[in-house]
């Protein structure tokens, strides 16, 4: 009973789940025996991909296990002759732009998102700084999990070298305020921007501050400990608050590895990821800047977005929830705009993946280019009331074989009619089985979303 847009091929996965691996640190598969025989295996399929000396970058976000983590994978790297190019703590999308600058084999964020501290994960990105396709997981993991790596051991100057990146931050951060036209500033704009205690704690502060942009900061004390603790994209009552009190003009709330963006406007009003899409959209479609026309999301978009999008004659494509699933559609189509509703926003005329800091500032610049305020800018999306719900499960099998689930869900499809949607689902990176009901009255969605919550928790809770 899930109306996903079909992914690619799927394989029966044991390390990578829908975005990368990812797990509580020290436990399988995060831990370090497993780690670095990831990295042997990781430095195998590049090298058999070219013939020269190969380097793969290496960044991390906050976490106290990014240490363990960055030690076990650079030595397994090293162990099969890959020299690794370590930058530190940097947001996501800075590593899959260094890797291109780099000219690098890959590059590797180690982080575990919006997730609490005691998680960590690890994402691939390709020379390109594009996501790894299923099919390269799929060959990397068997090599995890075949002999093959044991016939290789380099000897000698065979070995690999680890060199620390010094002015990694720096080149990211130029590229930043290249999404900002130079012939405009940040002058006269007050921003509140909450780093999460991630990744972006240097960066994004910087960034707005070099552009002229009035920054009051939050979230930016890392301890190790404190990553997303009540902070950032997933808690931004705090960013509010601090919006209003400061009389600012906007708020930016990123997430840990800085890779999704939600902004709160100077009424404290919440301007999540479909609002931004549809501004950008509309911002783009103005100037003959949208390709085709089309704006690609996931089946999680409000119903809003895609009628407020239709009366300015653009297309919404929608794809499977994952930011990776959008940016496979965009290349495939010639889509230059696609997103999701949690703030992962992707212009490919600028990134290759979701960068909480791009969109921001194109939001921005566009603030500063009509004159207008962010919730001005915001209004001509009117969502439709929607309701989300997360349920922990003990197994994840295929719901249309659940029948006091499947059943359910059909009627309330039935109940709603063309003026709803029902989405039902479950995570690629946790237990958890996700409800998401629209519709045109909110009692009523509300109601809709309990009762296929009841279903599940009853059969598989």
């Amino acid at each position: 009973m899930n109306p996903e847009p079909k992914t690619d091929t799927e394989f029966e996965r044991h390390l990578f789940g829908t975005d990368g691996i990812r797990g509580v640190a020290n436990i399988e598969p995060m831990t370090p025996e497993t780690i670095l025989r990831l990295g042997r295996a990781v430095g195998l399929y590049f090298q058999t991909a070219s013939d020269h000396r190969h380097k793969i970058v290496i960044g991390k976000d906050t976490r106290i296990s990014g240490y363990m983590i960055e030690t076990a994978l650079a030595s397994g790297l090293c162990s099969m002759g890959v020299d690794v190019l370590l930058v530190g703590p940097m947001p996501t999308p800075g590593i899959a732009f260094l890797t291109r600058s780099l000219r690098a084999d890959a590059g590797v964020a180690i982080s575990a998102s919006h997730n609490p501290f005691e998680d960590n994960g690890i994402k691939f990105f390709g020379p390109d700084g594009f996501k790894l396709p299923d099919s390269a997981e799929h060959e990397i993991e068997q090599l995890v999990f075949g002999k093959e790596i044991e016939r290789f051991r380099p000897t000698a100057g065979g070995i690999g070298k680890a060199f620390r990146i010094e002015d990694a931050g720096g080149r990211y951060n130029v590229f930043l305020k290249n999404v900002v036209p130079r012939e405009q500033t940040l002058e006269d704009i007050r921003v509140v921007v909450d780093c999460a205690n991630g990744a972006a704690y240097r960066v994004a502060p910087v960034v707005l501050e070099e552009l002229g942009a009035e920054t009051i900061t939050i979230g930016a004390d890392p301890d190790g400990f404190n990553i997303n603790d009540g902070c950032g994209a997933l808690h931004t009552d705090v960013l509010r608050e601090r919006v209003l009190r400061e009389g600012a003009d906007l708020g930016l709330a990123l997430d840990g590895d800085a890779d999704r963006v939600i902004m709160v406007d100077e009424l404290g009003e919440e301007v999540d990821g479909d609002h931004m899409m549809g501004i950008l959209a509309s911002m783009m479609h103005g100037r003959g800047h949208l390709n085709q026309g089309t704006l690609v999301g996931t089946v999680m978009s409000n119903l809003g977005l895609e009628v407020a999008l239709k009366e300015r004659g653009i297309k919404l494509e929608r794809t499977a929830v994952g930011d990776r699933y959008v940016v496979e559609r965009m290349r495939e189509g010639g889509f230059n705009l696609g997103g999701e509703q949690s703030g992962h926003i992707v212009c490919l005329d600028n990134t290759t993946t979701g960068d909480g800091m791009a969109t921001a500032l194109s939001v921005l610049t566009e603030m500063r280019t009509s004159g207008n305020p962010l919730s001005e800018l915001k209004s001509f999306v009117i969502k439709f009331p929607q309701t989300l719900i997360n349920l922990k499960v003990r197994e994840k099998p295929a719901l249309e074989t659940v029948d006091g689930v499947a059943s359910v869900i059909e009627e309330v499809r039935k109940t709603l009619g063309e003026r709803g949607r029902v989405l039902v689902r479950y995570s690629g990176t946790e237990p958890l089985a996700r409800v998401m009901v629209e519709g045109e009255a909110s009692d009523q969605v509300d109601a809709e979303a309990r009762r296929i919550a009841q279903a599940i928790e009853t059969h598989l809770g």
